[in-house]
């Protein structure tokens, strides 16, 4: 029996935190959590504090029930996932501080450690891979292993980034073992887009350009696009994808203002070429090699300037330049 366990155990009151603007990783995995403590330790007492997620993510078991709100609550135990600090829980991180243990499971390589027992897993592909390796496999429920599938599926890809792994392909085959609906989860959650966020794609591409003789995409949304369309930040989902892929593009860089004007969140996505995570951590923010992203402060054309002259550093560099 891992520590994690062990933790989980000793715990009356439990209490699970993302990362702000949860994505499938970060929702699957705290419901993965969720479903294990409830199917396996029924008398303990298990909430969610998250951000408002995708409706997609509703058939998961317990997606219901994740509170979006503070409560005047203190818990035994604070597990922590998928988050690099303790600053990516948002206004929820006063639960952290509070309870009497914390947990933090992070695959993050910008994660520096924290909490009173700390997993990183830098080798796994997504929190959600990192956690099924401290779970006891035998006691993983249908609603358990649906979720991290899910978690699993978004943070690759669906098996297609870099991050995936034998080890990726291997769980992903367990949990499908275990009653994961695969075509649920990656047409349901992954492909499928709703006409808001085909709109907001649409416009992402209409405003997008090359640098750098066509190895670098950037695109930007103002607040007023996002108004225009009534959406907001999940409707933005899987544009920085979008980009990446277009013909002979090594880096994306993809930004966007909202929800507060002159605050942009900043994604980066590189083929082989460009560690993401150095330029990221250097602006505050964090992530993996070839994914990462961070928020910044200013004028839209003076931060994309900042971020490309950073990309071009590593391109230059590669090139032997």
């Amino acid at each position: 029996m891992n520590d994690f366990i062990k933790e989980i155990e000793r715990a009356e009151s439990i209490v699970i935190l993302g990362h702000i603007r949860p994505d499938g990783d970060c929702v699957g995995s705290c419901l993965g959590v969720y479903n294990y403590v409830l199917d396996n330790y029924p008398e303990k007492t298990v909430d969610i504090y998250l951000d408002e997620f995708k409706e997609e993510f509703m058939f998961m078991r317990g997606a219901e029930s994740v509170l979006h709100d503070k409560k005047e609550r203190k818990y035994d135990l604070c597990i922590s996932l998928d988050s690099g600090d303790l600053e990516r829980h948002g206004e929820f991180v006063s639960y952290f501080h509070e309870a009497k243990r914390t947990l933090c499971v992070d695959h993050h390589v910008s994660n520096m450690g924290y909490g009173d027992v700390c997993f990183l897993k830098t080798e796994c592909s997504a929190a959600a891979e990192a956690i099924f390796t401290l779970l006891d496999e035998d006691k993983i429920g249908q609603e358990c292993a649906e979720c991290l599938y899910l978690g699993i599926v978004h943070d690759t890809g669906v098996f297609k980034h870099p991050n995936t792994t034998r080890q990726t392909m291997e769980i992903a085959g367990i949990l499908l073992e275990k009653g994961a609906r695969s075509s649920l989860v990656i047409d349901g959650t992954f492909y499928k887009k709703t006409f808001k966020q085909n709109k907001m794609l649409a416009k992402a591409l209409e405003n997008a350009f090359l640098m750098f003789d066509g190895k670098v995409i950037v695109s930007c949304l103002a607040k007023e696009d996002f108004d225009q369309q009534g959406a907001t930040n999940l409707d933005t989902d899987g544009v920085v994808d979008a980009l990446r892929i277009t013909d002979g593009v090594e880096c994306a860089l993809w930004m966007y203002e909202y929800p507060k004007k002159g605050t942009f969140k900043c994604s980066l996505r590189s083929n082989e070429k460009v560690n993401v995570n150095l330029i990221a951590c250097s602006m505050g923010g964090g992530g993996h090699i070839r994914a990462a992203g961070c928020e910044v402060e200013g004028d839209k054309d003076t931060i994309i300037l900042r971020v490309t002259d950073l990309i071009k550093e590593q391109l230059d560099s590669a090139n032997g330049e």
